[in-house]
């Protein structure tokens, strides 16, 4: 016979089995440190095992889980500012990967490079954004969330998700030379 402790660990499992991925994915867009997006998302479900019990599914679980990965976050950039003298490659893009997730049937060198220059231009704005601006963007454009779906991650309205959203990709044009 399962116990319900058993059965609460095999829930928890299959939880962490289904969003592990979606988790690390915006982590590490968010970071653009495989190291540390792998910690924190480590973290994230350390914190939602502490928290299992208490979780009743008012919302979904990814939602729920979101949320968690997004005050980790937070909480790191917090610590990074606090700590401004050990900002260094951390926030770097690695050129040669970024060209990979750009979908392009360019083959030439030359259209690659361009790519890449394009790719790490636009993480450099992204990267001043807000961090309101930039959480909604990386959500909308990297997880590709829904705006109801950010929405109930971030717990903000769709309305103000829209306007954030609308200021971050102005800004980006803007800085990309209105370019798309």
């Amino acid at each position: 016979m399962v116990t319900a402790e058993e059965n609460a660990a095999q829930d928890f499992a299959n939880l962490v089995a289904a969003h592990r991925p979606q988790i690390f994915r915006f982590l590490l867009a968010s970071t653009r440190d495989a190291d540390l997006a792998e910690t924190l998302t480590q973290e994230c479900f350390l914190k939602a095992h502490r928290h299992w019990a208490g979780f009743r599914g008012e919302s979904s679980a990814l939602t729920w889980l979101m949320r968690i990965a997004i005050n980790l976050q937070k909480d790191h950039w917090r610590s990074r500012r606090l700590q401004f003298w050990r900002q260094a490659t951390t926030n770097s893009v690695d050129l040669d990967e970024a060209s990979q997730w750009l979908p392009s049937g360019e083959t030439s060198q030359e259209d690659r490079l361009l790519a890449q220059e394009r790719v790490a231009q636009v993480w450099s704005v992204v990267k001043g954004l807000s961090e309101r601006q930039r959480t909604v963007f990386l959500l909308r454009f990297v997880e590709e969330m829904e705006l109801s779906e950010i929405a109930a991650t971030t717990g903000l309205s769709e309305g103000t998700i829209k306007a954030h959203l609308s200021r971050a990709v102005a800004r980006v044009r803007g800085e990309l030379g209105g370019k798309r």
